[in-house]
């Protein structure tokens, strides 16, 4: 059968450097038993030449659409094919639509890991009823819990329109100035508007709206996506966005922090634990059925089993066993991070 190896992408967090060949296992597993022709088996680790590999072998010789599914895997940085004590490098093709700034120029106390956004976006796009869509199709994201926008910038990356919510005032100010002035170094045409959010004459928060193009001939033709930003309380969500918009929901949630509603009588009130057994219902309404929601959060805070119920009791059928089981990893000392995936 053939071998394959893959260089791993050398990650700026050594944490995750040093945790990233084995996710990278589970997600080119998942990869195998979606979107490539040949079956996958045999996945390892290996040294070779002082160097980190991915290996694996296939049932056999992956076609030009295999290598431009796996040119997609989050921490994929050459792949090559095996050939006795040699590597023939084949040429990855990764769906990128803008240049790779777009999730490295933000730098924050607290960023998710842009590799680490980009797996768990695959996993969960992988896991619905379109997992093709990955290579070539046309989604909705949705980050309820969006921050400062990683997993935005990562379905722009993409081409999928993406709609965010978070209730952090400052986040949003700093998204706000990121994107629109990234947008217009790279002078990508688009159109922004930041306008109050209303809900029955309510005052929810904020909204930021984009509309934009990866070039100028797919702007002038209409061919735009969208990117939205609602500053507001996650638990609006089910009342701004429509029922079953959502193709895939993706959120990395609080790790310890207290994150929640503003009231006029208090201040952030809900723990993390709390806030996702109110919110998961809500945003299950809002993911369209053959959909998937993908979420990380840390097992300090609440246990795999619990978090699992909570999907479970909204209607979700969680993904088990295999590579789903080896995802957890240490972040730092205070948080182990774990990703679920679960299906509407």
């Amino acid at each position: 059968m053939p071998e394959y190896a893959i260089l791993i992408l050398p990650s700026a967090n050594r944490v995750y450097t040093e945790t990233s060949s084995r996710l990278l296992c589970a997600e080119l597993t998942v990869f195998g038993e979606t979107v490539l022709s040949a079956d996958v088996a045999d996945v390892g680790v290996r040294t070779i030449g002082g160097a980190e590999y991915v290996t694996f072998t296939a049932s056999s010789t992956l076609t030009g659409d295999d290598v431009a599914a796996l040119s997609n895997l989050s921490s994929a940085y050459v792949l090559f094919e095996v050939e006795g004590e040699l590597l023939r490098p084949l040429t990855l093709a990764p769906r990128d639509r803008f240049d790779s700034d777009l999730l490295t120029i933000q730098k924050y106390t607290g960023k998710t890991n842009e590799l680490f956004t980009k797996l768990l976006l695959n996993l969960t796009v992988l896991a619905t009823d379109r997992p093709r869509a990955l290579l070539d199709g046309h989604l909705h994201v949705l980050d309820p819990l969006c921050g400062r926008g990683t997993t935005l910038n990562q379905a722009m990356m993409y081409g999928y329109d993406a709609t965010g919510l978070d209730v952090d005032g400052k986040d949003f100010d700093a998204y706000q100035q990121f994107i629109k002035t990234w947008l217009r170094t790279k002078r990508i045409k688009h159109t922004a508007d930041a306008t109050s959010l209303r809900r029955n004459k309510v005052r929810l928060g904020r909204r930021l709206d984009i509309s934009y193009a990866a070039t100028k001939e797919e702007y002038k033709a209409g061919d735009t996506r969208t990117l939205t930003y609602l500053n507001c309380d996650t638990l609006h969500t089910d009342e701004l966005l429509r029922r079953g918009s959502a193709d895939v929901v993706v959120t990395d949630a609080p790790y310890g922090v207290q994150h929640g509603s503003r009231t006029q009588d208090a201040g952030l009130a809900r723990s993390p634990r709390d806030l996702l057994a109110a919110a998961v219902p809500v945003w299950t309404r809002v993911l369209r059925t053959g959909g998937a929601l993908g979420i990380s959060w840390n097992t300090h805070v609440i246990t795999r089993a619990e978090l699992a119920a909570i999907l479970a009791k909204a209607g979700l059928t969680v993904r088990e066993g295999g590579p789903y089981e080896g995802l957890a990893h240490r972040v730092d000392q205070a948080i182990v991070r774990d990703v679920l995936v679960a299906t509407k």
